[in-house]
C-alpha cells in the first residue's frame, strides 16, 4: 500500500505549527491554528486512534480557539479617558482620535473612548489602571508660539503604547507624556 500522501499530510503539521509561531496578525494565528488542529486530528484518525482525533478536534481545536479568540478579542483594545463634554464638537479633536485609530488598527488594535465626569476621576482611572491612558484640553491661555497648536495633553501609563505613539503620531494638536503608575502592592500601602 502506497503510503506517500500520509507523509504529506503528517509534513503539514510542523509548516502550520511554524506559521501560527511566526504570524504578526492574531486572527490570522487562530485561523492557522484552526487548520493545524484539522490536520492533526485527520492525522491521528488515518493512523487508527479515533479516540485521540476526537478528543484533538473538540478540545485542542474548538475549544482552544474559542478560548483564544475570547482573549485576544479583549486584549488589544487601547482604553483612552476622556472628559465626558470633551469629544462633542471639537474638530481637532475628531482629527487626532482618527489619527490614533490608524496607529493601532496597523496593530490590529481597537481605540475604545472611556468618558468620565470629571478630571479627578479621569485622573484616578489612570492610576487604578482602567484606562490606558488619558487625553484632556490644554489651557491655552499658558501656551508658548511653538505650543499653541498642541490643544490636547495626552498621559499614557503604557511605555510601549507611548513608544508607538511618540514614533508614529504626527498630528500637532496633543503633547505625549509617559505616567509611571504604582504597582499593586505599593497602592495598598
Amino acid at each position: 500500500m502506497n503510503d506517500s500522501y500520509l507523509y504529506i499530510i503528517i509534513a503539514l503539521l510542523p509548516l502550520a505549527a511554524c506559521m501560527v509561531v511566526f504570524q504578526v496578525n492574531p486572527y490570522h494565528a487562530l485561523v492557522i491554528r484552526g487548520i493545524l488542529g484539522a490536520v492533526a486530528a485527520m492525522v491521528y484518525a488515518v493512523l487508527g486512534a479515533p479516540d485521540v482525533a476526537l478528543t484533538e478536534a473538540l478540545v485542542g481545536t474548538m475549544l482552544a480557539i474559542t478560548l483564544y479568540a475570547v482573549a485576544v478579542r479583549s486584549s488589544l483594545v487601547m482604553r483612552l479617558g476622556l472628559l465626558k463634554d470633551e469629544a462633542e464638537d471639537e474638530q481637532h479633536f475628531g482629527q487626532l482620535m482618527d489619527d490614533l485609530r490608524k496607529i493601532f488598527r496597523k496593530r490590529q488594535m481597537r481605540l475604545e473612548l472611556v468618558p468620565y465626569p470629571n478630571t479627578q476621576a479621569l485622573e484616578r482611572a489612570l492610576m487604578d489602571k482602567e484606562v490606558h491612558a488619558t487625553c484632556v484640553r490644554r489651557e491655552q491661555n499658558h501656551a508658548t508660539s511653538e505650543d499653541e497648536k498642541q490643544f490636547y495633553h495626552t498621559a499614557i501609563r503604557v511605555k510601549r503604547i507611548y513608544e508607538i505613539m511618540q514614533t508614529e503620531l504626527t498630528s500637532p494638536a496633543t503633547i505625549l507624556s509617559y505616567v509611571n503608575t504604582p504597582a499593586e502592592g505599593e497602592k495598598h500601602k
